[in-house]
């Protein structure tokens, strides 16, 4: 009875500090790869574009994980939610935010330019689309950074 009962209780996961650095130093340079791809869909086709794009791409992720991603993630990890189910939508889900966020004029508080006004419905539609496909890059990060940082606990 024991026995079923501990297999068929959930997986218990837990990280470490090194673990966790790893982790932001792997999903800050998948950040960088999404920048160089960016990059190269701009038009921008020389190797100093390609690196430059990667480092500050790198840098800025590294910082935007850290500062956002890092209070969601202590959250959760208190919580006990420490699956990749779990990762792939705080980073899926705090993309989304600071994206749509960013084009809709900090979700319409800050003010709207008066061209802008007549269109907001398209700006609206426009910005949840294409973040969307942004927060489906940053969710997969997310499963990338749980793999590396995670352990099961047997």
């Amino acid at each position: 009875m024991i026995d079923r009962r501990a297999r068929r209780a959930a997986p218990r996961y837990d990280t470490s500090i090194d673990r966790a650095g790893i982790a932001l130093g792997a999903g800050s340079g998948l950040a960088g790869i999404i920048i160089v791809v960016l990059v190269l869909m701009g038009g921008r086709h020389d190797p100093m574009s390609i690196v430059s794009g990667w480092m500050i791409g790198s840098v800025f992720a590294a910082f935007a994980i850290t500062a956002v991603g890092g209070p969601l993630w202590l959250v959760l990890h208190a919580a006990g939610l420490r699956r990749a189910r779990h990762a792939a939508l705080a980073g899926a889900i705090t993309a989304m935010a600071i994206f749509v966020g960013a084009q809709t004029y900090g979700f319409g508080l800050l003010d709207v330019p008066p061209m802008d006004g007549r269109a907001l419905l398209y700006r609206w539609l426009s910005a949840i689309l294409s973040s969307a496909v942004l927060a489906l890059a940053a969710g997969a990060i997310g499963v990338v950074m749980w793999r590396i940082a995670y352990r099961r606990i047997d």
